[in-house]
């Protein structure tokens, strides 16, 4: 069997190299002129506290030739990386660990696209609902960008263009990319498919897998996409006109997995993906959660908020004006209550867990008194109490929300609901699909 040679179709096995060796990777973009995070590479715990200690924590840490996030994490202190380094990765010359610096508040961005070597087709530029720090693949979005600016978008695409035909991409590729203070950053490129291709196939009707695999044998992107709805745009092929929002939500494994953590982070845990399509994001959004089994309520209900303190802010109080304006009655803990009763905001004060019944938010959790949750949380203690909330919103089907930025989604959703008398308007895939039939002949 020796001297027998392996055809490999589509991309380069080097070009799939240097996406997936974080160190030169990250010498590619350097090379390219694109921004990336502040960023340092490690194989011992010298080494990544000293990069650490210059980086500036928080950081985020992950190794080489992963999917889905593993063995990714945001570290916070020296301690923390001690126990990274030594527990959740092994680390040796050949496989670098890569520390970046965290982009905290960033929006995070989705790209799928195809190339041929000579031009670019992207299939949809996806903005993320939740902030950085979440793993893509637990992440909410949608198509098109909801608050992305046209001078971000020029660069999204003009990165994603550069990027694949520098590595002479052949089939597909996903790029993620972060907007922080109005700067693009790069965060990671996988030169194969992703979880998004069915997504955003659907969304926009663009037959991305088919189209990459004619790329893989030879065919031509400009002979291929003829009778689609796309047009050159800042140097690649793309859909920029939608009649319709689509919402990506995920649909995770905790109603079944009773022992596992209800939280999410840098590492993927979702098993799964549903999607809601409107006019508007908001009702997309919120047939979005009515498909994850997370439905928010349509009128009135009690929502109970306790957020950690970094979410006090004027989106936590917009939040809670408009689940008020819908009709929900607001409960929430001492501190959060405090918050939003100082900017006239009617809030109902409910005991944490250590403080004991009567009344706390598990007790009106389980007698099925509280509609939906929205909770964060820093702290150990909150961590604590929240783990405990989480699992009984999940035991008891009570829809539940971890970010301020879904939170402010689902209330403009549960808000624009009330405006609309509770209609939901559904057609079938086979209406969508012949819709996109129609537009592309």
């Amino acid at each position: 069997m020796r001297g027998l040679k392996t055809k490999i179709l589509g991309t380069d096995p080097e070009s799939i190299d240097i996406a997936e060796d974080r160190k030169r990777f990250s010498k590619f973009l350097h090379s390219l002129g694109i921004p990336q995070p502040e960023s340092g590479y490690a194989t011992s715990y010298e080494e990544a506290l000293d990069v650490a200690a210059r980086i500036g924590y928080p950081v985020l840490v992950r190794p080489s030739y992963v999917l889905g996030g593993r063995a990714m994490e945001i570290v916070y202190s020296a301690e923390e990386l001690k126990k990274y380094m030594r527990e959740a990765v092994r680390v040796s010359k050949d496989k670098p660990v890569l520390i970046d610096k965290f982009l905290d508040a960033a929006t995070e961005i989705d790209v799928d696209a195809v190339c041929d070597g000579e031009e670019v087709l992207i299939g949809a530029i996806m903005e993320h609902i939740e902030q950085a720090g979440i793993h893509s693949g637990d992440s909410a979005c949608v198509i098109p960008p909801q608050t992305l600016s046209e001078d971000v978008l020029k660069t999204v695409r003009e990165y994603v263009r550069r990027i694949a035909l520098s590595l002479r991409i052949c089939g597909l590729l996903n790029v993620q990319l972060a907007v922080k203070d109005g700067c693009v950053f790069v965060l990671e490129v996988n030169p194969r498919a992703s979880r998004t291709i069915p997504f955003v196939s659907k969304a926009t009707g663009i037959p991305l897998a088919k189209i990459a695999a004619k790329v893989m044998l030879g065919k031509k992107l400009r002979d291929l996409i003829r009778g689609l709805n796309v047009k050159l745009k800042d140097g690649v092929w793309l859909r920029d006109e939608f009649e319709h929002v689509s919402v990506k939500e995920v649909v995770l494994p905790f109603p079944k997995l009773r022992s596992v953590n209800a939280f999410l982070g840098p590492e993927m845990k979702s098993t799964g993906e549903v999607m809601g399509i409107a006019p508007s994001f908001e009702e997309a959004f919120f047939k979005a959660q009515i498909a994850a089994e997370n439905p928010l309520p349509a009128s009135g209900g009690n929502v109970f908020i306790s957020v950690c303190d970094a979410d006090k802010n004027e989106a936590l109080c917009s939040v809670a004006k408009k689940l008020a304006q819908a009709g929900l009655k607001i409960y929430a803990t001492e501190g959060t209550a405090s918050f939003l009763r100082e900017r006239g905001i009617k809030v109902e004060i409910l005991k944490k867990l250590h403080e004991h019944s009567p009344v706390n938010v598990l007790d009106m959790l389980l007698s099925h008194d509280i509609h939906l949750v929205i909770n964060t949380v820093k702290d150990r203690q909150s961590y604590k109490d929240a783990h405990v909330i989480r699992r009984a919103c999940i035991d008891f089907h009570i829809p539940y929300i971890t970010t301020i930025n879904a939170a402010t989604a689902a209330a403009n959703a549960i808000l624009k609901m009330k405006e609309n008398g509770g209609e939901i308007n559904v057609k079938s895939l086979n209406e969508l699909l012949q819709y996109h039939a129609q537009h592309h002949a």
